[in-house]
């Protein structure tokens, strides 16, 4: 269940626009974020999350964090056009080719929600040691306001998102299997989200679908 650990008056309830679809809305000192906890049904997740499992060209990154090398705690797999190298933290990801399964879901999500995206970053989220520091997708490369789709499949897995302003204004959910989050206008620039280990968590793999530009 979606609930914020403070501020408990950003978000609200409510039909989506086809009114088939519960979703959450926050918004809060640039903050706009909405989240779809079934966006599609297990039966449809499940087949998504088996392909994706079996089929991704899955690795562990290296890092620098205070000027330290780290292996990431997670496995990842970055898909998009030849042109599209992604950095962050002094390392730089080179595309894979577009699979099958992720452009299905590519697919749906742009005929169901009106944007359109050209990548998409993998995580494979091993158990419940596996995790995701506070950070902020604000890389040059997204451009400015970047809107970001995540798709959550397997397990359910706690997620906050914090003003960078104060820290004390957060905002809690439990991303379900099957579930949907688009973060978008300045919640990047404004906002950092994180996902916590979790003891005795099952695998859970992300999708963040976004738009790269060339710089």
């Amino acid at each position: 269940m979606a609930k914020p650990t403070q501020q408990p008056d950003i978000f609200h309830r409510h039909l989506s626009d086809s009114e088939t679809q519960e979703c959450i809305t926050f918004e809060s000192k640039g903050l706009q974020a909405q989240y779809y906890p079934k966006w599609v049904d297990h039966s449809v997740a499940d087949r998504w999350y088996e392909a994706l499992m079996s089929s991704v060209n899955w690795s562990q990154d290296e890092i620098v964090v205070y000027g330290k090398r780290h292996l990431t705690p997670r496995l990842s797999c970055w898909m998009g056009e030849p042109w599209m190298s992604y950095s962050y933290s002094q390392h730089t990801m080179q595309p894979e080719p577009w699979q099958s399964c992720p452009r299905e879901i590519l697919q749906k999500l742009e005929a169901s929600h009106g944007d359109t995206f050209n990548s998409v970053l993998i995580n494979l989220y091993r158990d419940g040691k596996d995790s995701n520091g506070w950070h902020a997708d604000d890389e040059p490369e997204l451009g400015k306001r970047p809107v970001i789709a995540s798709v959550s499949l397997g397990a359910a897995r706690d997620f906050y998102m914090r003003e960078k302003a104060n820290h004390s204004n957060k905002v809690k959910l439990n991303l379900a299997h099957g579930s949907l989050l688009i973060m978008s206008g300045d919640t990047q620039s404004l906002w950092q989200h994180h996902l916590p280990k979790r003891a005795n968590s099952g695998p859970r793999i992300n999708l963040t679908f976004r738009t790269m530009v060339k710089m």
